[in-house]
């Protein structure tokens, strides 16, 4: 059933970054150098890891979104396999930015997640435009 992954995956990596959330609000409210850690609000360490825990679960909710339309119109859709794992490709991106920040690896992961994640989304719209609509 295409699509199936999509959607467990989705809600585990929502999960990930929600809990990624509570790291977080502990950084900004209650770590011994929370002062610090709010005075670079905009930059740095700071601001990479809001990327990561925005983009996460914006992603993780796109493959949940992306996991149900493909198991619910799989039949009209072309493609559906390669959309599926496009999008599950997606989720690199806010891993890429957790590995800069934590590990300090280029934005290779940043880069490839982004790109398969725009083009599956892409590739599911035109894909939902060619679908005939019955009178």
């Amino acid at each position: 059933m295409k699509g199936k992954n999509n959607i467990a995956i989705g809600f585990l990596t929502m999960g990930f970054f929600m809990a990624y959330g509570f790291l977080l609000i502990y950084l900004r409210d209650f770590a011994p150098d929370k002062e610090a850690w709010v005075n670079s609000y905009s930059i740095g360490k700071h601001f990479e890891s809001r990327l990561a825990h925005v983009h996460g679960n914006l992603f993780a909710f796109l493959n949940i979104l992306i996991g149900y339309l493909l198991m619910r119109f799989q039949s009209q859709l072309s493609h559906v396999k390669t959309i599926s794992w496009m999008a599950l490709t997606g989720l690199l991106m806010p891993i890429g930015i957790l590995s800069e920040v934590y590990f300090g690896l280029p934005p290779a992961l940043v880069l490839i997640g982004a790109i398969a994640m725009t083009v599956s989304v892409i590739w599911l719209g035109l894909s939902f435009l060619r679908i005939k609509t019955q009178a």
